[in-house]
């Protein structure tokens, strides 16, 4: 199986941190922290202005700096099935 990993940053301190994408959409990105039993999920949700994502995950606030656009253009690439309607 093939893990997806996204670089976000941590705003307070401006470190960066390779998590593992739980699961991705346009809207929300899911993403764990941590590995084993200390691990956490995070939801990314989509900021105001569409330009990033941002989350908190235990008080700290981490943010994953790509559009929505771009974030929709890597789940077409990753899956060109998702992106034709089927008609009925």
């Amino acid at each position: 199986m093939n893990t997806e990993k996204i670089t976000v940053r941590v705003t307070e301190t401006r470190q960066t941190l390779d998590v593992v994408v739980f699961s991705k959409r346009a809207d929300v990105i899911e993403v764990v922290i941590g590995e084993g039993i200390h691990n956490v999920k995070c939801a990314l949700t989509p900021t105001r202005n569409g330009l990033a994502y941002a989350g908190t995950v235990m008080g700290r606030e981490i943010v994953y700096e790509r559009s929505r656009g771009q974030v929709q253009a890597d789940i077409e690439k990753l899956n060109p099935v998702m992106r034709k309607p089927s008609r009925r």
